[in-house]
């Protein structure tokens, strides 16, 4: 079969590297620089300052196609032409339209990082860590006009550990999406008749996180909920910890597993570059090499510490 392949990051590179293991043929790529960038801006963009997507498609010596949108008419015209049987898709910001969707001979298939119906929307990496799930995977399924809704195909499953973080959580979804488009594709025929509604009942959509949910809050939160989150917002977004009109950033943590009789949100010691803060459970967080987000942070989180900041106050 012939392949067109769409999309961004590690997912993108994961399902060329599979691809790539098949008897099938990738007749072309079209990476998210495209709808990003005028093409000039794209030009200058690859001299001199090339992606990990451009690099890894120079090197695997792929056709790359040059369209402004998936839905335009000259990115149509190329599917067309390339006599593409497969629109692949990893990892996308664009809704495809229906014409798009109809215009490779067999399918235009896209690959979710959750089991769906369950995470549909953006970022199930960090979601199903925040919501307590013990397993996520891949889903291959086929398209339609709206997004992740579609027939399923395929899917695999793996566990998720207490000490995942959002980015350890992607990397192996994409590793599972490397291997399972493989099986997928050696057995599209079969998957293809026992294809999958997804039942409505059971479907969830999760939006986009904002910066709001990053700040830390000691009096509702339990030390638990606070590592977890810490946890599926990395790498994407720094946790901030609160304090009277400011916010501090940190680069580490460290749970300790005795209880303080101090109220929650209480800073019980400082050092240095660190803070020792109560949590609802009343279990105390060290956050470690901290930093005021202001500028010249060096100098006013020093300040700070040594002159503003005193122990038994509250994180507020």
């Amino acid at each position: 079969m012939k392949i067109v392949i769409v999309g961004y990051g590690e997912m993108l590179r994961a399902l060329i590297s599979g691809v790539l293991k098949t008897k099938h043929e990738i007749v072309g790529v079209f990476r998210e620089e495209n709808i990003k960038h005028t093409p000039f801006k794209k030009f200058l963009y690859d001299f001199l300052k090339p992606t990990d997507d451009y690099n890894f498609i120079r090197t695997h010596q792929l056709k790359e196609i040059k369209a402004k949108s998936v839905n335009s008419a000259e990115f149509i015209q190329t599917i067309k032409a390339l006599k593409t049987d497969i629109i692949l898709v990893g990892s996308w910001s664009e809704k495809f339209s229906m014409q798009t969707i109809n215009t490779p001979k067999i399918a235009c298939i896209n690959t979710h990082p959750s089991l769906l119906p369950k995470y549909r929307g953006p970022n199930p990496y960090l979601q199903v860590i925040l919501n307590n799930e013990n397993k996520t995977g891949v889903t291959f399924h086929l398209m339609d006009v709206n997004y992740d809704t579609g027939a399923i195909l395929h899917q695999a499953e793996t566990e998720i550990l207490k000490t995942d973080t959002g980015e350890s959580l992607k990397h192996r979804c994409c590793d599972m999406a490397r291997n399972e488009i493989i099986n997928l594709l050696n057995n599209l025929p079969q998957k293809l008749k026992e294809q999958k509604s997804q039942n409505e009942q059971e479907s969830t959509y999760q939006h986009q996180i904002s910066l709001a949910d990053s700040i830390l809050d000691f009096e509702k939160e339990t030390s638990i909920e606070i590592d977890k989150r810490i946890r599926a917002l990395t790498p994407w977004l720094k946790c901030h910890i609160p304090y009277k009109n400011d916010f501090f950033t940190f680069e580490s943590y460290k749970i300790y597993q005795k209880k303080s009789k101090k109220r929650p949100a209480s800073i019980v010691k400082k050092t240095n570059n660190s803070l020792f803060i109560v949590c609802k459970d009343g279990y105390v967080i060290e956050f470690c090499a901290i930093k005021i987000k202001r500028p010249f942070s060096t100098f006013f989180t020093k300040l700070y510490l040594e002159k503003i900041i005193k122990t038994n106050e509250q994180a507020i």
